[in-house]
Order: structure tokens, then sequence, then C-alpha cells
């Protein structure tokens, strides 16, 4: 109140000076990161010390996601890929970087709550970061991609569980994009230590799955035991699916037991029953589809 009235006794043509010069300040400011924006190419480009910047600031904002060194998360896909889905010039990163991917969980600069609002200097310094950490050969695989497909769907049984492209199960992730997001190495490792990239703690709204697929065992009043992923959970109830792809939503308190485990459904591929071959075969498959 005394604001307004400190307002109101100003004169006018001191109001005017004062409202003019905050409307100066944030054009200029505007102006400062559009002449960022507006630049085809990175000011920064093979700058180490840039690059050194901007791995401070990606550790900041972008590793939540992205992981450290950019090797990817539990959410976002790895970085240090030559070939990136939705950017490949310096400038179509910094839009990414600024404004988000509609449709994913990738949000625009400082809206997530996760570190700050970033320069446009400061995103050119990621950039330039990123660039550096680039693993500059083709991670194509050399497999067999229509062999890998007929494994997929075939003898390896992955499709009982996952989807490609509209076809498979729903009880593991869709794994459409896993090829394009993913480096070869990374799928191998999920291939056979399947328990060990499971996110913990993700809130649904910045999961890169839609679950967590942690494993829910229980035995319900009647006696009968099931196992499941979880679906969703309050203090209350959960709602899980087993591998038959059945949906049952339980109450906690009328359950004999109730178990969570990090432990995941899938099996393990170890080499004696998926050969290195074979798997180099569906890793080349996958690579594939996720290059579309």
């Amino acid at each position: 109140m005394s604001w307004i009235l400190r307002e109101s006794l100003r004169p006018p043509f001191a109001r005017t000076l004062t409202t003019e010069f905050a409307l100066i300040v944030s054009l200029a400011l505007i102006a400062g990161a559009s002449a960022f924006a507006a630049d085809e190419r990175n000011p920064f480009a093979n700058d180490p010390k840039a690059a050194k910047a901007g791995e401070y600031e990606f550790r900041i904002n972008c590793a939540l996601c992205h992981g450290l060194g950019a090797h990817g998360g539990g959410r976002g896909p790895d970085l240090t890929r030559a070939h990136k889905k939705h950017a490949h010039s310096d400038a179509e990163m910094f839009d990414v970087i600024s404004n988000g991917i509609p449709g994913t969980v990738m949000p625009a600069n400082g809206t997530n709550g996760q570190g700050v609002g970033m320069t446009g200097e400061e995103i050119w310094q990621i950039i330039t970061y990123i660039r550096s950490v680039e693993v500059k050969a083709s991670s194509n695989s050399t497999g067999n991609i229509e062999h890998g497909k007929k494994l997929f769907y075939g003898d390896a049984n992955c499709s009982l569980c996952h989807t490609v492209e509209g076809k498979g199960g729903r009880v593991g992730p869709d794994l459409s994009s896993v090829g394009g997001s993913r480096t070869r190495e990374a799928i191998i490792d999920s291939v056979r230590n399947p328990s060990r990239r499971l996110a913990w703690g993700l809130t649904e709204p910045t999961k890169e799955f839609p679950q967590e697929y942690e494993t829910i065992s229980v035995v319900t009043a009647d006696g009968k035991e099931l196992k499941g992923v979880a679906l969703n959970e309050d203090n209350f109830s959960v709602q899980m699916m087993d591998a038959s792809e059945q949906i049952y939503l339980l109450e906690k308190d009328k359950l004999r037991s109730f178990k969570k485990s990090r432990e995941s459904m899938m099996p393990i591929y170890k080499p004696d029953l998926l050969s290195d071959k074979d798997l180099d075969d569906m890793v080349a498959f996958l690579i594939s589809v996720g290059a579309k």
C-alpha cells in the first residue's frame, strides 16, 4: 500500500522515466539472448575453455536425465552419439535445449525445476561440451538386421514383452526408439544385465518410459500368488500387470503379503542362451528401427 501511495505522489514525468528505463533494460536482455540464439554457428566451437564451462553447466542442468558424461540416464538418451534424433546442427541443438521437445520429457530451458535457466552463452557452452565428448565413429552394428528381426519376434521371445513399431507385448518398455537413443553397448548391457538400468524413484511426468518396471510380488487373501510389474501405486492400493498382460488393482490391506523388488522380470540372456552373434543381429535390428 505504501508503495502505491509513493507511486501516486511521484511526478508523472518521473514515473514515465522509470517505466521506460525498465523497458529498455528488458529489451536489452532479450536482445542479448536473441543475439546468441540467432547465430547459426556456435561462437565457442572447439574452444576447450568453453567446453569445460559447458561441462559444469551440463552437470547442473542436464545430467539428471542424460547422465554424467552425457552417456544417458534413466530418462534422457546418450548424447555422445554422433547421430541425434532431434538435432543435427549446433543451431538445432540450441533450439532443442532452449525450447524443449513437445510430446517428450525434454523440457524448455529453465522450466523443469532442475538447475537454473541458462543464458544463450551457457547453452552454446553446453553444446561445445557435448561436441567434445561425441563418439565420432558410427554406432551402427554390423549384425544381420533381418535375422535380428526374426529372433526378436521369434526364438528370442523378446516381442512377448516388448513392442517395436506397434507390434509386441506391453509388460516391458516399447523399444521402437531405443536404437536411436542408446548406444550399442548400452542395449547389449540391458539384455545381459536387465536389472542394472531400472530407474529409481522417477516421478511419472519425467520418466523415459511410462512406468518404472519395478517387480511386484503379492499373495492375495485367498492365497493366490501374483507377480508382475507396477503400473500405479499409492499408500492404499497397487495396480500391476502380470506376464500375460492381465491387470490387477489390489487393496494393500487385503493382501497376505506385498513385496517390491528391483530385480527385473526380464530373464538374463547369457551367451549360452543368446549368443553374441545373435544378440548383435538383434541390436542391428533395433538400431535400424530407431534410426527411422
